[in-house]
């Protein structure tokens, strides 16, 4: 085969705050993991096997985030994950027999029907119910490169204050991913590609060899890159940096002329959690306070800016899927026949998206990255899929240039995180970062095995407090009083133990409760603040 022009790397960030409750089954946030799992991670995963089968030869990469990690290594979530699937499989069960006199929904029911079925075999049989596996294995056979990300995704362009958080966020980052796949990540997927020089010293010394940054990121660099973001640049202090391609973004992302918007696409807005008139026959599969909440199955299609949907039709959303991966294919060996010939090495076009983009909000989206796959491979020799590591490994001559402080948020910088409706929260997080700096290097020393618990636990609320997602939640004024709610449990149980260290007055009925409900990064030391 030719030497390809150019390349197409994409980087899905796979991501969820960590929501973790045994002291009740009623938080519907719990189900932002279950709906993440059968809408998107099966599906990538079912797709990728499908194309090592057929022998396609393709390169995808993703961040699996520390939180996310945990979640899918967690029993209890485990156990709640397959009674959310046995629920959904009841509840598609009696929509086959509810709507046997409607041919369009009765074939949607059984779509439904087979699909939870299959979501249930390929989790508990194929997978033994960790999904980690799977992801591990297309990676040992080099088709997908995992990335890491920080600890709980905390936004380091306003941690950075207290330079020693930004370091727990990156250590604990590379400590979880080498914990799940047995090696050193390569790359790190910064949280909300939010970039700042200060964190480089701190990527360099845990062997952090490249970070995914918004397009500005890498075009507003100082001196300003020669290519823009169709070469990644490296800072002085040795990070590389992938901008993101704008382009490609758009016609992925817009809302309004991205292909999720197309008309014969499932309309995510519309379920039976809200249509089935009869309230009785719902009320098992809706939140347990009786509120109507959407339940996954869903028989419309975007029909267009109409409140009067048509039925969804499987096969017209697959047609728009194949019919757009081919576009998006011209569009990029445009793209590249346009910079090579201007170019002493062949460009490389980043595509980040959302993971979660890929099948919860755009439910077709992991069968279009299939056909996309498919098309890269059989339809044209231009150019090829590559992974950021690969791309660095053939092409290591790199500009010198310092990226620009940005984030990929809306208007580009901070304000998604430092708002009028949040900013209150952060006095708080630099409070509880400078003490637990403070506590770190007061018990440098420590052996007293209930003070070193106190301590890790510390560590554990702190970055469960400094997760971006509570912020991020609150400016879009979504799940706002969960939000709340989280920062202020962890700031509360942090400021608890911090006093009772302090005092030697640790109350152990309380540390262990907190203990498993916060029970993330089980192996945390808490010295990684000093």
């Amino acid at each position: 085969m030719k030497e390809p022009k150019g390349y197409v790397s994409f980087v899905l960030h796979a991501h969820l705050p960590f929501i973790h409750h045994p002291e009740s089954e009623d938080y519907l946030e719990e189900q932002w993991l279950f709906e993440a799992i059968s809408e998107t991670y099966i599906p990538l995963l079912l797709n990728y096997q499908k194309l090592v089968e057929e022998k396609v030869n393709f390169r995808i990469t993703m961040s699996m985030t520390p939180p996310l990690l945990n979640m899918l290594d967690n029993k209890l979530l485990q156990q709640r994950y397959i009674a959310y699937l046995n629920k959904h499989i009841e509840l598609a069960q009696k929509e086959i027999k509810r709507t046997e006199n409607n041919p369009q929904e009765n074939q949607l029911a059984h779509y439904y029907f087979d699909r939870y079925s299959n979501d249930l075999h390929v989790f508990h049989d194929i997978y033994h119910d960790n999904i980690i596996t799977g992801f591990k294995h297309f990676q040992d056979i080099g088709v997908l490169e995992i990335i890491t990300c920080g600890a709980t995704h905390g936004y380091f362009p306003i941690l950075y204050i207290t330079e020693q958080t930004v370091k727990a966020q990156i250590a604990v980052g590379v400590q979880t991913y080498e914990k799940y796949f047995g090696r050193k990540p390569r790359g790190i997927w910064l949280p909300e590609c939010g970039y700042v020089p200060e964190a480089d010293k701190y990527l360099k010394e845990f062997g952090i060899e490249y970070v995914i940054t918004e397009s500005h990121g890498i075009l507003y660099a100082n001196p300003t890159p020669v290519y823009g973001t169709y070469a990644p640049i490296v800072s002085p202090t040795g990070v590389i940096a992938f901008g993101r391609d704008m382009e490609s973004s758009r016609q992925v992302w817009s809302s309004i002329n991205g292909y999720p918007g197309d008309f014969n696409y499932r309309e995510f807005y519309r379920d039976i959690g809200y249509d089935v008139e009869d309230y009785e026959y719902i009320k098992p599969y809706i939140a347990s306070n009786g509120v109507r909440v959407s339940t996954g199955i869903k028989y419309h299609r975007i029909t267009g800016k109409t409140g009067e949907k048509d039925y969804y039709n499987l096969q017209w959303a697959k047609d728009s899927a194949e019919m757009q991966a081919g576009h998006f294919m011209n569009s990029r060996i445009q793209q590249i026949n346009d910079v090579a010939p201007y170019m002493n090495k062949p460009p490389i076009i980043l595509c980040p998206y959302d993971a979660e983009l890929y099948g919860h909000w755009w439910y077709e989206g992991p069968y279009w990255l299939y056909i996309l796959f498919k098309k890269i491979y059989y339809d044209q020799d231009e150019f090829a899929l590559i992974t950021p590591g690969e791309y660095i490994d053939k092409y290591p001559s790199i500009q010198v240039s310092t990226p620009c402080r940005s984030s990929w948020g809306a208007n580009g910088y901070s304000e998604v995180w430092l708002n009028p409706t949040n900013d209150y929260v952060h006095r708080h997080l630099h409070v509880a970062g400078n003490r637990m700096v403070e506590l770190a290097n007061l018990y440098a020393n420590e052996t007293d095995e209930t003070k070193i618990a106190a301590l890790n636990q510390c560590a554990r609320e702190l970055l469960l407090a400094q997760s971006s997602d509570w912020l991020f939640i609150i400016t879009n004024g979504t799940m706002v009083d969960y939000a709340k709610k989280r920062i202020k449990d962890h700031i509360g149980r942090f400021s608890k133990l911090y006093e009772q260290i302090k005092t030697d007055t640790i109350d152990t009925k309380f540390l262990k409760q907190i203990q498993e409900i916060d029970c993330i990064f089980p192996e945390i030391n808490y010295k990684i603040y000093q």
